[in-house]
């Protein structure tokens, strides 16, 4: 498969399909097929998923779901959580929630994209059953360059599995000129090769080695092809054949220090040593680390005392016994300095914390006598991983530990809380207790009695204003005054006079009856709903206060409870953090013991060699003696 085609490549493609199930699954009711948000903690949620921070983001879904606040998004919430699992490597926890979610609840479509990139995945992480049943959850057709892509990697899975026949009768099929079809043709190549069917294998990956490239993708691969193809030949006797593919792989790519070393050894079996020397001492200069360097420095002198230049095989023997010398030297202690732990703090104090998961890439080597040695090891996917997880879980501790010191914080602030409703309870009950409710109720009851009664007897005069009211007393007043009771010409036109004012009043009142009798009925029916909202609060206020103290002490509880929990959590994180040191302790002190062990030969080949050259040099002397 492409090696461009990374782990996290197939991640954020993954997660990115989960995302767009959110849109699917509204676009029934909503043409612009926008992502439409319902609970403000799947925003929240979302808001760091984009920022590709999915620590905080896993965080905040786990807890809306433990508070029951995702009713909305529950489904979407759990694809994304699953999808985000992954991205932290747990794929049995991501597996059992796709496994349950995507069983019936999306379309084919989306369920067989997601089991494809589950199964590229799976594959990743080195568990090619597991990928090959995901493969075949896969019911319905993938677009074209999934479907590709799918096939690739079911050939590959067949590959690594040693079911090399059943590959090349999956791949021998395929059709088209596009670059999985080079990726196909390379599969099938190796597959021929290891199943000993060189010639067969010779065709199609000649066919690749003369390939005209147009990225590096292919470039690469083109020298891939001519190094497989030319070792291939040189296992099956064909020195001869051999070379020209080997020739053909770039002097400066990832390839040529094998090839280099693969062309000597060609021109060597056809007994041209001369000319097997020339690429090899190219290789002397360079990297020591690498295999095809170190094997060259032995090839050189071997080549040297073919040609009888005894003493130059010789002086490069020493130089290549000393070189090796004092590689070991560098390689015991970069292995005492990775033994005591120090090198994965290093790697920690380089790069700072600010991402996580499989998306995380070591942009800076720390400095050290290790650093030479650590790209062949982060070269090797096991590795990788395990430092990803190594700084997931110092990631996880500093997290654990800013939340443990965040504990006095809350509860200073829970202590505070307590503290003022202790101060401001006194004070509520007083007042509760001044508020006579029941008297109040009983007095609109009273009221609205008064008021179906002043309507009933059409009271025009009891709705009047106090000077209204003052006036019309006034009125009568002067209407029982006894000089206005005489029947003198003056007396009757005050009576008149005071007829007048008294019938303009009455007319005013009984005009603007109706009108006050609505607005003071419409006051007492506010009054009434106050009165019942008044009662609701008065209820609620009750319940509070017989709850509170039992909110605070489940809220105690939590606070002061979750100290022990952290502080347990912590040092599961040690210990995890211990046995994931142990184990990059392992495989980095196991690659690099390999390395030695690989030198230890080279070493004892050397000293042999030279031992055998002083002996034909001696033998020589006495003969000539």
């Amino acid at each position: 498969m492409p090696r461009g085609r990374s782990i996290a490549s197939h991640m954020r493609s993954l997660l990115a399909l989960l995302v767009l199930m959110v849109p699917v699954a509204y676009a029934a009711n909503d043409d612009s097929g926008a992502i439409v948000v319902e609970d403000p903690q799947y925003g929240e949620v979302l808001f760091y998923f984009y920022q590709e921070d999915y620590f905080p983001a896993i965080v905040r879904l786990l807890a809306a779901q433990s508070q029951q606040q995702l009713d909305d998004h529950a489904e979407q919430a759990e694809l994304l959580l699953g999808g985000m699992y992954l991205s932290y490597g747990h794929h049995l926890e991501a597996a059992a929630i796709f496994e349950r979610l995507l069983a019936d609840n999306v379309s084919t479509e989306i369920r067989d994209r997601t089991w494809f990139f589950l199964a590229k995945i799976w594959y990743q992480r080195g568990y090619l059953d597991k990928s090959e049943q995901a493969l075949s959850f896969v019911s319905g057709e993938l677009p074209k360059n999934l479907q590709r892509e799918a096939l690739m990697l079911h050939a590959q899975i067949l590959i690594d599995a040693g079911k090399y026949d059943s590959a090349v009768a999956l791949l021998q099929n395929w059709k088209g000129k596009t670059e999985w079809a080079s990726y196909a043709k390379f599969n099938i190549g190796v597959a021929l090769v290891r199943s000993g069917r060189v010639a067969e294998a010779q065709t199609l990956l000649n066919d690749l080695g003369n390939l005209n490239p147009f990225n590096e993708e292919l470039t690469s691969l083109r020298d891939k092809a001519n190094l497989a193809l030319g070792y291939a030949l040189l296992q099956d006797g064909q020195p001869t054949a051999a070379k020209a593919p080997l020739q053909r792989v770039r002097l400066e790519g990832p390839f040529s220090n094998k090839a280099l070393l693969g062309v000597g050894w060609a021109d060597a079996e056809m007994d041209n040593y001369r000319r097997a020397l020339v690429p090899w001492m190219e290789l002397r200069g360079r990297n020591l680390l690498d295999p095809a360097v170190q094997e060259s420095m032995l090839a050189i002198p071997y080549a040297m005392a073919k040609l009888d230049s005894i003493s130059q095989a010789a002086d490069h023997y020493l130089n290549a016994i000393e070189a090796f010398y004092e590689e070991t030297n560098r390689l015991d202690r970069t292995i005492a300095h990775i033994e005591s732990g120090k090198m994965f703090d290093e790697f920690l104090a380089t790069d700072p914390l600010d991402s996580t998961g499989w998306y995380w890439q070591l942009e800076k080597l720390p400095e050290g006598p290790e650093a030479r040695y650590l790209f062949h090891l982060l070269a090797t996917h096991e590795f990788q991983e395990g430092l990803k997880n190594y700084r997931d879980l110092n990631y996880l501790y500093r997290n654990l530990d800013g939340w443990q010191g965040s504990i006095d914080v809350y509860g200073n602030m829970l202590e505070t809380r307590k503290q003022a409703y202790k101060e401001r309870l006194p004070r509520v009950e007083d007042a509760l207790g001044r508020a006579d409710l029941d008297g109040m109720v009983s007095q609109k009851l009273e009221f609205d009695s008064t008021l179906n009664n002043i309507e009933e007897s059409h009271d025009w005069l009891a709705l009047a204003t106090r000077s209204e009211f003052e006036m019309w007393g006034e009125i009568t007043g002067l209407e029982s005054t006894p000089v206005l009771q005489s029947s003198i010409p003056e007396a009757l036109e005050v009576r008149d006079k005071i007829q007048l004012l008294k019938g303009v009043l009455q007319w005013q009142l009984e005009r603007d009856f109706k009108d006050r009798l609505w607005r003071i009925r419409r006051n007492l029916n506010d009054a009434g709903e106050s009165l019942v909202a008044t009662q609701r609060a008065r209820r609620q206020i009750d319940e509070s206060i017989r709850s509170e103290p039992v909110h605070f002490a489940e809220l105690s509880d939590r606070v002061y409870g979750l100290g022990p929990r952290i502080e347990g959590t912590k040092m599961r994180v040690e210990n995890a953090l211990a046995q994931q040191r142990s184990f990059l302790q392992e495989i980095a002190v196991g690659e690099l013991q390999a390395q030695k062990q690989r030198l230890d030969i080279y070493t004892v080949q050397a000293r042999f060699a030279l031992a055998a050259i002083y002996d034909v040099a001696a033998t020589e002397g006495e003969a000539l003696q």
